[in-house]
């Protein structure tokens, strides 16, 4: 047992430490003066900074330096980090999808910084700006390689000025190291800096990075060294009050109401690298609304968090459990929302809560969340208090080990609750590997939960590891969850279950013609019921092939074949009909076909289609999702998916229409209007989403909403509101 342990220790510590031994450098020079940001780069100074260039092509090959030339200085001052960035084109048809701050990536011609201030290959604050001076800041969890690695939700005040020319644009940038977390004396910090040229369809990057790995990931960062040690970051106090007048009727009940709300967030630094957030009564009315989509599944579908007071540090918080995210015991949006005593999803006040969260030193991360909310007598619903506690170590050079606790218990004594039901608490311990180069990546996880009267079991567990090479990748995954273990705070997608799965792709890359990757993969995933003699739950064997094209177009192709038992009562169509019966499993087949155009163009689109057997009937499945840009100033898309289900009598059959346009405009970098419109006939509703925005000072925002639902069966109103809601960001 002792020589399995050692080898496993050996083996773990292997694959952390081995990678790539050649990093690029760049010096930042130390000025007393500062620079005014117009993107010209006029100052002398700039010209006595040491200049980078040479980047390496991403796409549409990784073996030949950027057609395009990226020369990008640095300097910097006892409050503010410049950047100053000069980028060769071969034309001005920039690639531009809007002017609205926090622009996706894919789809606009830019240049994006990542900042590793703590070396450690995992976290890492982005910055990126368009030819137009349009910025996003993002901030990056999971070393930038995992699916939710980049938080666009994440805001901060810096600046950011362009200038474009015929065969070139100029970007300049100003960074306060008080927007930023790092250790007070340091020396040098992890850097990579890429572009997106999608007029000419090359995407490059400072630090070399395999085209099998994400041109984000921070496993190929370079080092930014400064000529004087940093300082404190001497952060200000942040006051973020918001003012809200809002009116709403719900007409199914007849309920109409008037109020005026009045809260706020307010942000504390403590030293150079923990962030301290208290809200009291706070308010997401301007947070943008959930897509709706159309649910066939036997499972609740995970949605993102959009919350700005739970953005920073997320991964501190949720990046906990299963690595596939069927298995997460915190979850925040379970915080605020509730269900009444029929069993209906509402709306749960927040009283107010405290968030602290961040570095403790180079190798110590630490997060601790507490929130209340209030009580609905009326719907049965309880005043809880909901917290979390994190701490989080730095293993080797970009794996961690954490343990957390989490707490949901109610603040008094309720008839309505049951001894049962009157606390949850989760504790557990993970380990996220991580190799320097990237090529091993993993997840090892223990979690217990406790209830009143229920402390024995109740376990989750998964062991996962993936291998990538530039022609292979491997993934091994077993998973458990206990029938009774439960997370209040959590999304746990079923209990009960023991998971083993393995999935392996190829990948090509042809040197010359019209496809720049392409390769065959299998996947193999069981699920099996432990507490039923280990009983077969579920089956997923799939044969899939991608194709992606040099113009950035993908093809996906599929064929699976699937088996369900189903332990409880099922209706597939959720229409209230005769449900397939319990205690019955159900083989089928089933093809799925994809493909997204080019997303350079005015006008893009994807197009997928899926069919074939589905339990005892048949499905089909159509969408498509057309966009079209009237660059820069709007973006068009309209979104449709049909669903069609057969299945014999006397279940029930199903027609489902999705149909989701949306205009979002902006009239400048300042002042915008998106209009949604979502029409689904599987959830009765057709409802509107009308957000005027104008940001008038940095991070401050005036917004005007409008929502509308309507009944679609009998076409009736359903619920209206419309609220004004001011907010001010304020530094003191």
């Amino acid at each position: 047992m002792i020589k399995t342990i050692s080898f496993l220790a050996f083996f773990l510590f292997a694959i952390s430490v081995w990678g790539q031994n050649t990093s690029r450098n760049i010096t930042a020079k130390y000025i007393t003066g500062s620079i005014q940001v117009d993107g010209v780069m006029k100052e002398p100074i700039w010209q006595t900074a040491t200049p980078s260039d040479n980047f390496w092509e991403f796409f549409p090959t990784d073996s030949i330096r950027a057609k395009n030339k990226t020369e990008f200085r640095i300097l910097y001052n006892d409050h503010t980090l410049y950047v100053g960035i000069r980028a060769e084109v071969q034309g001005n048809h920039y690639v531009v999808s809007s002017l609205r701050r926090d622009f996706g990536g894919a789809t606009n011609d830019n240049i994006t910084l990542m900042f590793d201030t703590f070396r450690d290959g995992t976290n890492a604050f982005m910055f990126g700006v368009t030819p137009y001076g349009v910025k996003r800041d993002v901030f990056v969890s999971g070393g930038g390689s995992g699916e939710n690695s980049l938080n666009t939700a994440w805001d901060v005040k810096w600046q950011a000025e362009s200038k474009m020319y015929d065969d070139h644009f100029v970007i300049e940038i100003a960074i306060p190291f008080s927007s930023l977390k790092f250790r007070e004396g340091d020396t040098s910090w992890r850097l990579q800096c890429y572009r997106w040229d999608i007029q000419t369809n090359e995407q490059s990057a400072w630090g070399r990075v395999p085209q099998s790995q994400l041109l984000s990931s921070l496993a190929f960062s370079g080092n930014l060294n400064f000529e004087k040690p940093l300082g404190k970051s001497h952060t200000p106090i942040a006051v973020i009050p918001y003012v809200n007048t809002m009116a709403d009727k719900d007409y199914d009940s007849g309920d109409a109401n008037t109020k005026l709300k009045v809260g706020g967030d307010a942000k504390f630094a403590i030293g150079n690298s923990m962030n301290l957030d208290v809200t009291v009564n706070p308010d997401f009315s301007n947070v943008e609304v959930d897509d709706i989509f159309t649910n066939l599944t036997r499972f609740e579908v995970l949605l993102p968090e959009k919350r700005q007071f739970f953005i920073d540090n997320n991964d501190l918080f949720g990046s906990y459990g299963d690595v596939y995210n069927q298995a997460n015991p915190f979850f925040s949006r379970r915080i605020g929302l509730a269900r009444d005593k029929n069993g209906n999803l509402i709306e749960n006040r927040i009283l107010g809560g405290v968030r602290l969260s961040g570095k403790l030193n180079e190798d110590w991360r630490l997060g601790f969340l507490n929130i209340q909310t209030a009580e609905d007598v009326k719907n049965a619903i309880p005043s809880n208090n909901n917290m979390m506690f994190t701490l989080q170590k730095k293993m080797f050079s970009r794996s961690s080990l954490g343990v957390f606790l989490i707490n949901r218990q109610t603040f008094k004594d309720y008839d309505f609750v049951p001894d049962s039901q009157k606390y949850n608490r989760v504790i557990g311990i993970d380990y996220n590997l991580a190799s320097a180069d990237n090529e091993w990546t993993g997840k090892f996880y223990l979690h217990k939960s406790f209830q009143p009267n229920d402390t024995k079991g109740n376990f989750s567990a998964q062991a996962t590891t993936t291998y990538l090479k530039r022609n292979l990748r491997w993934i091994i995954d077993m998973m458990y969850v206990g029938e009774d273990f439960h997370s209040d705070l959590g999304y746990i997608q079923r209990t009960g279950i023991f998971r083993w799965g393995n999935n392996l792709k190829l990948m090509f890359y042809p040197k010359n013609g019209s496809v720049s990757q392409h390769g065959p993969g299998g996947e193999i995933l069981h699920y099996w019921k432990p507490n039923m003699d280990f009983r077969q739950s579920d089956h997923r064997y799939q044969l899939y092939y991608e194709v992606n094209f040099t113009n950035q177009a993908v093809l996906d192709a599929n064929i699976s074949n699937h088996y369900a038992y189903l332990p409880f009562d099922f209706d597939p169509t959720r229409s209230g009909g005769v449900p397939l019966p319990k205690d019955h499993g159900y083989t089928y087949n089933q093809y799925e076909v994809s493909y997204r155009s080019n997303p350079a163009k005015l006008f893009s689109f994807s197009a997928e289609s899926s069919g074939g057997q589905f339990f005892n009937g048949q499905s089909f499945m159509a969408s498509t999702d057309l966009i079209y840009r009237v660059q820069p100033w709007a973006v068009l898309s309209l979104n449709t998916r049909y669903d069609a289900i057969r299945l014999p009598a006397p279940y029930s059959d199903a027609d489902y229409w999705l149909v989701t346009p949306k205009v979002d405009i902006s009239f400048s970098k300042s002042v915008f209007w998106a209009t949604l419109i979502q029409y689904s006939n599987q959830r009765d509703n057709l409802g509107i989403n009308s957000r005027l925005q104008w940001r008038f000072a940095p991070l401050s925002d005036l917004y005007l909403v409008y929502n509308d639902n309507y009944f679609v069966n009998n076409f009736g109103p359903r619920f209206r509101s419309i609220n004004l809601k001011l907010t001010y960001w304020l530094n003191i």
